[in-house]
């Protein structure tokens, strides 16, 4: 701000300040000076530029559910800027004019905010800065870079003459012109990254000479010190002048005189001619070692004391802390880590939803009770008034939030930040009614002491407990300004536990066998073979194996809602991470909880069990995408079929996470009791973009998600259609297998390899052919084949092995020895077999020519014929049908829609899961025509491709079908994806799915202009027939030959199940209407939230037993819920209809 700047805002203070009148008269004016007392340019003439990006006036459409869409104006709007509705009170309260102070001029200046808030849901994205402002009095203030700008509680009002501070100027600049450089989240993460590159540098040095934990400890000293001084709880700066003026010229004088300082926090003593000092306490000073530095690192601390240590984000503070300290993970530090965005997606519904809700009553019981009469409100009604928000804030400070794997606390600073942010809601409504600033000082707020956690790791445990206080300190000195908190300023809650989260146990002691030999397992070192030279499993390398002593279930502390991301361990690394006695005994301990489960589900079963002893009242975790698979869910499903059982009410079934620095994908889930009266919509968020970006801290900018209201969430995480109520049938078993697991890749033989041996592709075959196969696994298939071979003994005893001398000969050399230190018995006495030989499918494919294969994980859901020869891998699904009828009906839209949403999921790529994709999936029924054109497309469809690849050989299914995907989308095409296409003949592959699903259409009965969500209904409900036919003894056999050998095969023809028309909406069965004010407004609140579309007074009234009496107190209600944002209304034909603002936002 130069002086230029103070000229002209002076000119605009002078000329606007107490102006009073029509703000419709003068805001335009007001405005437009404004902007030239800021320096900034005017706006355009409405109309110049298209969409008005930048304007008066601005034109919004205001979306209805009914379809109808009503005319808005924003007052003045810059596009991703801001958004200003404008009010004018007066001093006198003339007529038309709310008089300033007033609880009516209260009341309008909240309408303006609740307007605003409708504009911006209205607008394509929402503008980081919303304001109101009265004209020459002041302006109010929210910020919306999360997307959510709170309730009118939350605002910051800045009166027309602070714009003569520089700070405030500066502040409206940026908003005029570079609103990002005001994001709370950008800002603090950049201070966070350089705080913690300044320690990482001070530990490296220190570790070499000094135990890492006493660094940790002696750095997280220093830490809170220099947070302390920057936010005024040490005077004057003083670490930072000791440094730069005393400690680096004399550094022999810094681990005394700094110990002295410590000291005299930790007692609140005299320190110097400083003074005394503030006493902190809490443990973190309890002990004031610290150790002899250099002047090199004196003034690296030095550097780091000169941040701006007020505006580290607690958030990620704790994790970049973690790495500073720890060398393992230091080279972690520039890696991603959790944006606190992705932490809010899951607390927000799990902890600040409900809490919210109850938020949302209590405004509007206040409103009630203020505005009664036309007259300001008597002392007895704000009495009750106050008593009401009085209430409100002992119960905020009465919740306790758990995270059992609490890591470095980001989760629960968030929901400690959160729930300070809504306190301060009900602090400022408090103010507003009393006039008097509310000094809560004492720590009757809330307070660290409500935020619970459990951590392994003693050096996170720790830092948790740091990031806490310094987020309840900033938030002290954010409201308070330059006021001290009360002595002691830290307090030892022990709040944070240090212990495991899922296992308690006296002690261990090393596992012993039978003949009372320690029992060890492979380290994982490996060794040059001396008779091959490959790398192989090096015996020597032995780890222990633990026994548990009196081991049981941890117990979790109490509290009211748990948020945690526990640690990410899946099941078939647990014995290498958590060594074999823990996992183990893990699994005995919890025996509801299924052994196939990766180590997270251990505490979605601990958690679900909590809710459902209504010892807390609900959950979320973050957890791998891969909970939403059938060896996972079965915890979910376990859950919800108990007593008292659980329901999802919010899920997000693949985003993306960081873990340990890498980019991971993640599920969350939350759940509550089936039986609470949240009475919301549940909802399931689809990750629509994750476009890529430039700068590290804006990567949460560029996510978008897709919201669905459903009425149900699956175990599944799917909603509507129950995919996880379809039966296995009978008709489609033993014909669908995983393929072989070799265990030992000495088995696999390239083609030289096995021409050595003596096998023949052409000619009479050798006896080797016996046991050398072809081999092929997903990546052959989908992408580039190898051409690889593959050593087979089938189940042959070891005798007949060997009567194959050169295979058998290899097989010892290559596979024996890591076979023989292997854990499993069988792997390691039968070490000449496959793993996993798979005998069912070997069965199954006897006396079939070819069968049907599909990769199990992969992007697109390709079916192909394999010769019999070709032995398939375990990640191949093989299914033993070799009619190409068969392979015409499971490459239809039909089938492969269906096994997108009932398998799996691996990171993004569809996991294609035999027990849910084809067993349970019900076959049409078609006419023997049908079914002959439906085998013809389908030979059709097997021979083009193959004749396409052998024609060239570079050319992959992969390429095909991603080309396919394009076509099929209408997307513009390359050169590139041109010159592909007539090698590929990829327009005659469409040509030919898309004849097949017209056929496979006809064959089931159904409409091709189903929708996806029809067709899985339509299919879920033949499923159910289908089983009730088998229950009575009807079983339509896909190879009755094999399956049910000398069973007489009938063939049925069932109509086509045709699709449902839509029903009409009933009404609900009529409620009690309560008697309280408070549960009033809830129940009106909750049946907006069921009910969709747009209500009028009358019709809402009908929804509630004997309240025709009380259509008066219905109104004010509708009233006080449109007041708060939570309702919008629209005039038609003389009657108004109100519906739920979240619904009617566009897009």
């Amino acid at each position: 701000m130069n002086e230029a700047d103070r000229t002209r805002i002076e000119t605009f203070i002078t000329r606007w300040a107490g102006s009073s009148g029509n703000e419709r008269a003068n805001y335009q004016l007001f405005f437009a000076e404004l902007c030239d007392a800021l320096g900034v340019d005017r706006p355009l003439d409405k109309g110049r530029i298209l969409n008005d990006p930048y304007c008066f006036d601005k034109d919004v459409k205001i979306f209805h559910p009914s379809g109808k869409v009503t005319p808005g104006f924003i007052d003045f709007y810059k596009a991703e800027h801001f958004l200003i509705e404008a009010k004018q009170g007066g001093n006198t309260g003339k007529k038309g004019t709310a008089k300033r102070g007033t609880n009516t001029y209260l009341r309008e200046m909240e309408k303006a905010f609740t307007q605003a808030v409708s504009y911006a849901r209205n607008l394509p994205r929402k503008p980081p800065f919303l304001l109101t402002c009265d004209i020459g009095d002041h302006f109010e203030l929210w910020l919306g870079f999360s997307g959510d700008y709170g309730g009118y509680g939350a605002r910051r009002d800045i009166g027309l003459a602070e714009l003569r501070k520089a700070d405030i100027f500066d502040l409206f600049v940026d908003i005029f012109t570079n609103p990002q450089q005001r994001n709370p989240e950008k800002i603090a993460a950049r201070v966070t990254r350089e705080v913690a590159g300044d320690l990482a540098e001070l530990a490296k040095g220190m570790e070499a000479k000094i135990d890492p934990q006493q660094v940790a400890q002696f750095l997280m000293r220093c830490i809170f010190t220099m947070f302390a001084e920057d936010v005024g709880l040490l005077k004057e700066h003083l670490f930072t002048e000791a440094l730069e003026t005393r400690w680096i010229n004399n550094p022999k004088t810094f681990k005394p005189e700094v110990e002295a300082l410590w000291q005299a926090m930790n007692e609140g003593t005299n320190f110097g001619f400083y003074g005394q000092l503030l006493r902190f306490n809490g443990g973190l000073f309890a002990e004031s070692q610290a150790f002899a530095l250099t002047k090199t690192q004196l003034e690296v601390l030095l550097q780091a004391a000169k941040r701006d240590w007020r505006n580290v984000e607690p958030a990620i503070f704790g994790t970049l802390l973690e790495r500073a300290l720890d060398a393992r993970e230091r080279s972690k530090l520039g890696a991603h880590y959790t944006p606190r965005s992705y932490v809010e997606r899951l607390v927000k519904p799990v902890v600040m939803e409900p809490l919210g809700d109850r938020w949302i009553a209590v405004q509007a019981e206040v409103k009630q009770l203020l505005n009664a009469g036309e007259s300001e409100p008597t002392a007895n009604q704000r009495k009750k008034a106050i008593a009401v928000l009085e209430a409100f804030l002992t119960e905020l400070r009465e919740v306790k939030i758990l995270d059992p794997a609490c890591g470095s606390g980001n989760f629960l600073y968030v929901t400690l930040d959160l729930l300070k942010g809504l306190e301060s809601e009900v602090l400022r409504r408090l103010e507003d009614i009393t006039g008097v600033t509310q000094l809560r000082l004492d720590i009757n707020q809330v307070n660290p002491s409500q935020f619970l956690g459990i951590e392994i790791n003693p050096r996170a445990a720790a830092i948790a407990d740091l990031v806490i206080w310094i987020g309840y300190l900033q938030w002290h000195f954010r409201r308070f300004g330059d006021i001290p908190p009360i002595e002691p300023v830290l307090r030892e809650y022990n709040n944070i536990e240090c212990r495991d989260a899922v296992l308690e146990y006296d002690r261990i002691e090393p596992d012993v066998d039978a003949a009372g030999k320690v029992r060890t397992r492979w380290g994982g070192r490996m060794m040059k073979s001396l008779v091959t030279g490959e790398d192989i499993p090096d015996p020597t390398d032995q780890v222990t194996i633990y026994r548990y002593l009196n081991p049981r279930a941890a117990v979790w502390q109490e509290a009211d809602y748990i948020v945690s991301n526990p640690p990410f361990i899946g099941n078939a690394r647990m014995r290498d991470r958590l060594g074999d006695g823990y996992t183990e005994t893990l699994r005995k301990v919890y025996k509801d909880v299924p052994d196939t489960v990766d180590f997270v589900m251990y505490w979605w079963h601990k958690a679900a069990e909590l809710v459902r002893l209504e010892k807390i009242y609900r959950f979320g975790l973050i957890t791998t995408n891969t909970i939403s698979q059938v060896r996972q869910r079965k915890v979910i499903d376990f859950h919800q079929s108990q007593k008292n059982p659980i329901q999802l009410f919010f899920a997000i079934p693949d985003h993306p996470w960081v873990d340990e620095g890498a980019s991971v994908r993640i599920a969350m889930t939350s759940a509550e009791l089936t039986t609470a009266k949240t009475h919301k919509n549940h909802q399931i968020g689809i990750v629509i973009d994750e476009g890529k970006a430039e700068i590290l801290d804006d990567i949460t900018e560029k996510i978008k998600i897709q919201w669905r209201n459903v009425g149900e969430i699956f175990s599944n995480l799917t909603a509507c259609v129950n995919f996880t109520s379809a039966c296995v049938l009978k008709s489609n078993s033993i014909l669908s297998s995983t393929g072989v697991k070799i265990h030992g890749a000495g088995f696999i033989l390239n083609k030289e390899e096995a021409l050595a041996m003596g096998y023949r592709e052409v000619g009479l075959p050798t006896r080797n052919n016996d046991v050398i196969k072809k081999y092929m696994n997903g990546k052959d298939l989908a992408g580039y084949s190898r051409g690889f071979f593959v050593i087979d003994f089938q189940d042959f005893s070891k005798q007949k092995a060997s009567q194959y001398p050169e295979p058998f000969q290899r097989v010892i050399e290559t596979v024996k020895p890591e076979r023989e230190i292997n854990r499993d018995r069988q792997r390691r006495e039968n070490w000449w077999l496959f793993g996993r030989s798979n005998k069912q499918m070997r069965r199954s494919l006897q006396n079939l020519s070819r069968y049907i294969a599909t990769v199990e994980t992969a992007k697109h859901r390709v079916f192909v014929f394999l010769e019999n020869d070709v032995i398939p891998d375990n990640k191949l699904i093989a299914i033993a049908l070799d009619d190409a009828y068969f392979l015409g009906v499971l490459s239809s839209k039909i089938h492969v829609k269906w096994a997108l949403v009932c398998g799996g999921q691996l990171g993004p790529t569809p996991v294609y899961v035999k027990t849910t994709c084809f067993d349970p999936f019900p076959f049409p029924t078609p006419t023997d025509t049908q079914k002959q054109t439906i085998r013809e497309l389908g030979e059709s469809l097997d021979s083009h491709r193959k004749r396409v690849q052998a024609t060239h050989p570079e050319i992959t299914i992969t390429g095909m079908y991603n080309l396919l995907e394009k076509l099929r989308n209408s997307e513009p095409l390359t050169d590139k994806d041109k010159a592909f296409n007539q090698k590929a003949l990829v327009s005659t592959l469409k040509q030919i799915h898309d004849e097949i699903d017209t056929a496979v259409f006809a064959a089931y009965g159904w409409e091709p202009t189903l929708t996806d969500e029809q067709i899985l209904e339509n299919l879920v409900s033949l499923n159910t027939q289908r089983a009730a036919e088998e229950s009575n003894g009807l079983i339509r056999w896909l190879r009755p030959d094999y399956q049910a050998p000398g069973e007489t095969y009938a063939q049925q023809t069932l109509e086509g199940i045709a699709t449902e028309t839509e029903t009409p909406i009933i009404p609900t069965q009529q409620q009690p209407f309560p008697k309280t004010l408070k549960e009033q407004l809830a129940a009106i609140r909750d049946l907006f939230r069921t009910q969709s579309g747009e209500w009028s007074a009358a019709q809402i009234t009908a929804h509630f037993k004997g309240a025709n009496r009380k259509q008066n107190i219905i109104l004010e209600c509708l009233e006080s819920l449109e007041e708060l944002g939570i309702l919008l209304s629209h005039t038609e034909n003389g009657m108004t209809f109100w519906h739920l603002a979240e619904v009617g936002k566009a897009g």
